[in-house]
């Protein structure tokens, strides 16, 4: 089976493969913000959440449902800076899918990854990464929300976490991000093979 990269392109397209499914995992979970609320451990990501309050009608009060979900709606996302991370986050992630699935059928195709082609690959990974580092920065701006203040004891703000911890998906969706940047990005100048000059 032929390959159009080098054997730098084979560790990139790897390394690609394995940023993207990071950043991607990361990006889907619903554990960037850990918390609790009466007395239930509660989480939140950019545009899912689990465990909620819920009025319970026969008792009078509420009560906590121990499920994971999405919003119902994007209008349902809690802040706007959330709504923004969720798009913008989003897209970096899907750019750097299509990057990564690309350079895998690399290995398989041959003529499909030149120098060239590489190059703008590396640069679409720099972009997917810039993207996502734009969501994670955008992130702690939501956290003055209501329904974060619920979870963090009242005392959360903007960059101010009260009593919660940042969670793993958040760190997940950060490292995958900065990987494409920058070992990616440099990795793919080196991807593809010279193109050979037919003389016709």
């Amino acid at each position: 089976m032929a390959s159009s990269l080098t054997c730098t392109g084979v560790i990139w397209a790897l390394l690609s493969f394995l940023c993207a499914a990071t950043s991607c995992v990361g990006f889907f979970m619903p554990y960037w913000l850990w918390g609790s609320q009466l007395g239930k451990p509660v989480s939140f990501g950019t545009f899912r959440r689990c465990s909620y309050p819920v009025h319970d009608e026969s008792r009078q009060m509420m009560v906590m449902v121990e499920e994971c979900g999405r919003y119902a709606s994007f209008q349902g996302i809690p802040s706007l800076e959330w709504r923004i991370c969720t798009i913008v986050t989003g897209l970096g992630c899907g750019l750097l899918l299509l990057v990564a699935l690309t350079a895998l059928m690399g290995c398989c195709v041959s003529e499909l990854i030149s120098r060239t082609v590489g190059r703008v690959a590396g640069g679409i990974q720099f972009l997917g990464g810039l993207l996502i580092g734009a969501g994670c920065a955008l992130y702690p701006l939501g956290w003055d929300s209501e329904e974060v203040r619920q979870t963090c004891g009242y005392v959360s703000g903007q960059f101010d976490l009260g009593t919660c911890e940042i969670g793993w998906a958040f760190y997940c969706t950060g490292a995958g991000a900065a990987a494409a940047m920058l070992l990616c990005t440099w990795l793919a100048c080196f991807s593809g093979k010279k193109q050979k000059h037919y003389p016709y």
